[in-house]
C-alpha cells in the first residue's frame, strides 16, 4: 500500500482546498461556487474529508495491514462525493464507514497495546463514528458537532497523553486527566439531550484536559530548546492556550449558537488547537506517510504567527461583533492554511535533494516504548 499513501493524501489535500472554498463562500466572499452544496460541506470536508482521512491514514501507516488503509479511502471516497456534488446520501454513507473502519483500527490496535492513551484515542474514533451517525441521520450540524470536536480533542489529547510518560509527571498525575475526559465526554453524551448543559458540561472537560496538558506536557520542557523541537513545543503550548479558550467559550455562551458566538465555539478548537497541532506535528507525520524528508525550516514560523494573529482578528470581530474583522480574519485564516501547505511542498522539494537522514520515522503509537 505504499504507493496508495500519496492519492489518499493528495486526496486529503484536495478536501482541505474545497473546504476552504466553502468557508470563504460562507465568510460572504464572491466566488463562484463550483458545486451548488459545497456551500453548506464546509465542516464535513475539513473535518471528516481532510483531518479524518489524515488521521486514519497515519493510524493505517503505523499498523501496517493493508486492511487499515480502508479508513482512509472511504473518507476520502466521501471527501470526493461532496465536492463532486454526488447524490445524497453517497458521502455521508462513505464517511460513515469510513470512521466505522477506523474504530475497527483502532481495536487492532488495543488488542496489541491496551494503555490509557490507545483508549483515549480510540474513543475519538467512537466518536467521529457516533457524530458521523447523527450526521447521516439527519441532525444538522449545528447540533452534532461536539462529537466531531470529540474525534480530534481526544485523538490529539491521547498522542500526547503518551508522550507525558516520558517526563513520568503525566503518569504519577492521571486522576486529573481522567476527570477533565470523563467531563468532556458526559458532556457529549448529556447534549443529546439537553444541548445547552452538555456543551457547558462538555467545555469543563475541555478547560480541564487543556490545564493539564499545559502543566504535564513534555513541550513545557522542549521548548527550551532550538530547531524543530522547540517549534513543534511553541505550536503545541499555543494550541493548549486555544483549547482552553475554547472550554471557557463552550461554558460562557453554552447552547446560544448565535452565528458570532458560534463562531468562536467552532474555531478556537477546529482552527487554533487542531491547527496548532498539526502545525506542529506536520514535520513528523508527513515524512512518515510519504516516506520523503520534511526538512524543517525557520519559515515555519511564518503560518505559525500567521495563524494565532487571523484567528484573534476573526474571534475579536466576533465578540465585538464586528462583521468586517470576523471577515478579514476568515479569509486570512484561508491564507495561513494555504501557506502550511505551501511551506510544507517547498520542504518536501527541498528534502527530495538532500540526504536520505532527514525527518526520523514516526513510530506507530501502539509500538512506542515512552
Amino acid at each position: 500500500m505504499k504507493l496508495g499513501r500519496l492519492p489518499l493524501l493528495a486526496l486529503s489535500i484536495l478536501a482541505l482546498l474545497a473546504a476552504l472554498w466553502a468557508g470563504l463562500l460562507r465568510l460572504g466572499w464572491a466566488l463562484p461556487a463550483l458545486e451548488p452544496g459545497l456551500f453548506a460541506a464546509h465542516g464535513p470536508l475539513m473535518v471528516c474529508g481532510f483531518l479524518g482521512t489524515l488521521i486514519s491514514l497515519e493510524r493505517a501507516v503505523a499498523l501496517g495491514s493493508r486492511w487499515c488503509y480502508a479508513a482512509p479511502a472511504l473518507s476520502a471516497a466521501g471527501a470526493l462525493g461532496l465536492i463532486v456534488g454526488a447524490p445524497d446520501p453517497t458521502a455521508p454513507v462513505l464517511i460513515t464507514l469510513g470512521s466505522l473502519a477506523l474504530v475497527a483500527n483502532f481495536a487492532a490496535i488495543i488488542r496489541r497495546q491496551a494503555a490509557l492513551f490507545t483508549i483515549t484515542m480510540a474513543l475519538g474514533a467512537a466518536a467521529w463514528f457516533a457524530g458521523n451517525c447523527l450526521w447521516l441521520a439527519g441532525v444538522p450540524v449545528l447540533r452534532m458537532f461536539p462529537w466531531w470536536v470529540g474525534f480530534l480533542v481526544l485523538t490529539i489529547v491521547g498522542e500526547r497523553l503518551e508522550l507525558s510518560r516520558l517526563t513520568g509527571l503525566g503518569e504519577r498525575n492521571r486522576a486529573p486527566f481522567l476527570f477533565g475526559a470523563a467531563v468532556f465526554v458526559t458532556g457529549l453524551v448529556v447534549g443529546l439531550r439537553a444541548p445547552a448543559a452538555g456543551m457547558r458540561l462538555a467545555g469543563a472537560g475541555l478547560l480541564a484536559m487543556a490545564l493539564w496538558l499545559g502543566r504535564y506536557d513534555l513541550a513545557r520542557r522542549t521548548v527550551r530548546q532550538t530547531g524543530l523541537t522547540r517549534f513543534i513545543a511553541a505550536n503545541l503550548l499555543a494550541g493548549y492556550v486555544w483549547l482552553g479558550a475554547g472550554g471557557l467559550a463552550w461554558l460562557s455562551f453554552g447552547g446560544d449558537l448565535t452565528a458570532f458566538h458560534y463562531d468562536v465555539i467552532l474555531h478556537t478548537v477546529f482552527l487554533g488547537f487542531v491547527f496548532s497541532m498539526i502545525f506542529a506535528h506536520a514535520p513528523i507525520i508527513f515524512p512518515a506517510v510519504t516516506l520523503r524528508p520534511l526538512p524543517y525550516r525557520a519559515a515555519f514560523y511564518l503560518h505559525s504567527a500567521l495563524l494565532h494573529v487571523s484567528l484573534g482578528l476573526r474571534l475579536g470581530g466576533d465578540l465585538t461583533g464586528s462583521y468586517p474583522a470576523y471577515r478579514w480574519g476568515g479569509l486570512l485564516n484561508a491564507i495561513t492554511l494555504l501557506v502550511f501547505v505551501g511551506n510544507s511542498a517547498r520542504a518536501i522539494a527541498s528534502g527530495r535533494r538532500q540526504p536520505a537522514a532527514g525527518a526520523p520515522p514516526l513510530r506507530p503509537a501502539h509500538e512506542a516504548s515512552g
